[in-house]
């Protein structure tokens, strides 16, 4: 069995409109230090072994579902778990 996290966030020619939210709210609070805030998406996957490597079919998920390609990237990894 594997555990895949996947991290999806805005490419950087997007703009992130709530990520600059928050960033302002910081900066209102006093926390003037903060250049920039992104926000994202978090994916945990536990998958068993198939005929395909684990490899592609993250990337597959990600291309088909978790992330909106045009606008997103992604990046995973991915923790082989020992048998209990």
């Amino acid at each position: 069995m594997y555990l895949v996290k996947v991290y999806v966030t805005y490419k950087e020619s997007i703009l992130d409109p709530k990520g600059e939210a928050v960033n302002d709210a910081l900066h209102r609070l006093g926390y003037t230090n903060v250049q920039s805030v992104e926000l994202g998406k978090y994916f945990e996957l536990r998958l068993t072994a198939s005929s395909r490597p684990i490899e592609a079919e993250v990337d597959e998920m990600c291309d088909r579902l978790l992330a909106n390609v045009n606008m997103e990237t992604y990046r995973y990894d991915i923790t082989e778990l020992e048998a209990l």
